[in-house]
């Protein structure tokens, strides 16, 4: 089993920064690829960004420049630090961790709100 627990949600105004983090707990050696996705009022979950256990990170076309996926294995956490924000940016944002042993399973943080509003 692996928890996760997300924090450093909030208000931020457009253009501002503010950055998340993923607290990974458990079994944290069987996570293969940790993700950021968000859920705005209305629309579908879509994914932000993943880092891999190779260290290897994409993110989705509508935050890349903006959006940057870090991780500090000493923590057991994974950030996501978002500069220039946008009112579209809004949603709820999740951590989401893929382990594959002893079988492929799917993990999920709480969520943590992000409003982008002036």
């Amino acid at each position: 089993q692996v928890q996760l627990v997300e924090s450093g949600g909030g208000l931020v105004q457009p253009g501002g920064s503010l950055t998340l983090s993923c607290a990974a707990s458990g079994s944290i050696h069987s996570i293969a690829a940790m993700s950021w996705y968000r859920q705005a009022p209305g629309k579908e979950r879509e994914l932000v960004g993943t880092v891999n256990i190779g260290g290897s990170i994409n993110y989705v076309d509508s935050v890349k420049g903006r959006f940057t996926i870090s991780r500090d294995n000493a923590k057991n956490t994974v950030y996501l630090q978002m500069n220039s924000l946008r009112p579209e940016d809004t949603a709820v944002y999740y951590c989401n961790g893929i382990s594959l042993v002893p079988r492929t399973t799917v993990y999920w943080g709480q969520g943590t709100q992000v409003t982008v509003s002036s």
